[in-house]
Order: structure tokens, then C-alpha cells, then sequence
């Protein structure tokens, strides 16, 4: 018997707004937690979202 399939939602495309803040906030060096919560969006999606644009997120250690 085949399993059914869950029913997940669709990943929110970023828009162009989305990708401007996203890069302030990089060059802000605003804190990933506090961006994700501000965003609506998990710290691996903007973490992913970030490497694919070739923008640093977050501060260096």
C-alpha cells in the first residue's frame, strides 16, 4: 500500500522588498534570529537566501 503524501505548504517566494531588506540587514550586521522573526521566515531560509545573493548574514566570530 502506497503512502499518502503530506499536504506541505509552498516555500514564500522572496520579492524584490524582501531581497532589499534582506541586504540591509547584512550590511547592518542585524542579528539572524531577530531577522527571521522580523521577516516571517526561518534563519536556514535566510541563511540559503543569503549565500545564493553572495551577501554575508549575521555578524563573524
Amino acid at each position: 500500500m502506497a503512502k499518502a503524501k503530506k499536504n506541505g505548504s509552498k516555500p514564500k517566494p522572496y520579492t524584490v522588498a524582501d531581497v532589499k531588506l534582506l541586504k540591509q540587514h547584512s550590511r547592518a550586521r542585524t542579528p539572524v534570529p531577530k531577522i527571521a522573526k522580523q521577516m516571517k521566515r526561518t534563519e536556514g531560509s535566510l541563511r540559503q537566501k543569503a549565500l545564493k545573493l553572495g551577501i554575508g548574514l549575521g555578524h563573524q566570530r
